[in-house]
C-alpha cells in the first residue's frame, strides 16, 4: 500500500458522513464515479451524500442511487471527496463557501491539486478506473451495484474503449468490474448507442451549417436550435463524439450556447495534437485527446477568438506516427 492509498485509508476509516461531488454537467464519468464510490461507501457503512449541482442525465437513472443524487451538500459531513473534476469552480455551487475538499481523485492531467489529499492519475483513461484500482487499498469492497456505475464511467469516458488513452489496463479493469455480473453490452447500448428522437433533431441543426478550414471542423448549436428540436438540455447530446470521426480532420470543435453571453465550448482531437493547452487558455480543461471550456462573451466573437487560438495548435509528429 502506497503513503497515499493508507491516507485514503485512514480518512475513510475515520469518517461517519461523506460526501462525494463532480463537476457541473457531469458526463458519464463522473456520475459513475460519484455513485460508484459512494455506492462502495454507503455499503460499508458511511452515511452517505451523491451531489452533482446540475444533476445527472435520464440515461443514468438505472444506476443504484441515482434517485438520491442532490444538487449540493445539505448537512455538515465528516469528509468531502470530490471526483472527476479538475478545479474547484467546476463543482458549481454543490460545495459550501469556506468548506475545504479532503480527498480529491481525478485523472485530468489539468488537475489543480486542490484536496489536502491528491489521486491524479492522468495515465488512467477515467476517473472511474482510478477508483477501481484502488478501492481495496482505501478498505472498501466492490458489489454489482458499484461495479455497474464504474464501469459506465470507463466506457462513456473512453466512448466505448475507442480514445487514445485505453490501456491493457482498462480493459482489465472493465473485465474485473464485468465479474460482478455487470451487463456491459447493455450499458454500453444504453449510454454509447441509444438516442431520443430530439437529440438527433439536434444534430441535424448542427451538421447543417459545419464548417472547415485546413485540419479544423466546427459546429454550433444556439438556443434557438434546441427549441426548434425540442432538445431539454443544454448539452450537445454527444454531437462532438459524431464530429471527432471526420476524415482527415485534426481537431473537431463544437461551440453550444448556453444563453446570450455564455457558451460551452468542447474540443476532440485525434492523436498527436493536444487540445487540452487551448481549454486551458479558456479557463477550461480536459486531455490532450479531449477538452473543453465555459466562455463568457457574444457566441460570434466566442467562435472567432477559439478557432483562431485552436489553429495555433501544432500535432506532435512523433505521436503522429
Amino acid at each position: 500500500m502506497t503513503s497515499l492509498d493508507r491516507q485514503i485509508h485512514d480518512l475513510f476509516a475515520a469518517a461517519n458522513t461523506v460526501a462525494v461531488l463532480s463537476h457541473i454537467r457531469p458526463d458519464g464519468d463522473a456520475v459513475g464515479s460519484v455513485l460508484g464510490l459512494g455506492t462502495a461507501l454507503q455499503e460499508a457503512g458511511k452515511k452517505v451524500q451523491f451531489v452533482l449541482n446540475d444533476g445527472s442525465s435520464a440515461v443514468y437513472r438505472s444506476l443504484a442511487n441515482s434517485e438520491n443524487i442532490q444538487p449540493v451538500i445539505n448537512a455538515p459531513v465528516d469528509l468531502v471527496v470530490v471526483v472527476d473534476c479538475s478545479d474547484l469552480e467546476r463543482l458549481g455551487a454543490a460545495l459550501p463557501d469556506g468548506r475545504a475538499v479532503d480527498i480529491n481523485i481525478d485523472h485530468h492531467i489539468s488537475n489543480l491539486n486542490f484536496g489536502r489529499v491528491n489521486l491524479v492519475e492522468p495515465q488512467a483513461a477515467a476517473t472511474a478506473q482510478v477508483i477501481t484500482h484502488h478501492l481495496q487499498a482505501w478498505g472498501l469492497g466492490l458489489s454489482k451495484a458499484s461495479a455497474e456505475a464504474l464501469l459506465t464511467g470507463i466506457l462513456t469516458d473512453t466512448i466505448g474503449f475507442r480514445t487514445s488513452n485505453v490501456s491493457a489496463q482498462t480493459l482489465r479493469t472493465a473485465a474485473d468490474l464485468m465479474d460482478f455480473g455487470v451487463d456491459m453490452p447493455g450499458i454500453y447500448h444504453r449510454v454509447l448507442i441509444e438516442r431520443s428522437y430530439e437529440a438527433l433533431r439536434l444534430w441535424g441543426r448542427g451538421i447543417e451549417n459545419l464548417q472547415r478550414q485546413d485540419a479544423i471542423v466546427w459546429g454550433v448549436l444556439t438556443a434557438e436550435d434546441r427549441k426548434a428540436a425540442a432538445y431539454p438540455g443544454k448539452d450537445d447530446a454527444e454531437l462532438i463524439s459524431i464530429l471527432s470521426t471526420l476524415r482527415d480532420v485534426d481537431i473537431a470543435v463544437l461551440f453550444v450556447e448556453q444563453d446570450a453571453q455564455h457558451t460551452k465550448v468542447s474540443w476532440r482531437a485525434k492523436p498527436g495534437v493536444d487540445v487540452s493547452r487551448v481549454a486551458l487558455h479558456f479557463g477550461g480543461g480536459g486531455h490532450a485527446p479531449a477538452a473543453g471550456a465555459m466562455i463568457t462573451g457574444t457566441l460570434d466573437d466566442i467562435i472567432h477568438r477559439v478557432i483562431e487560438e485552436t489553429k495555433k495548435i501544432k500535432p506532435n509528429q512523433e505521436e503522429c506516427k
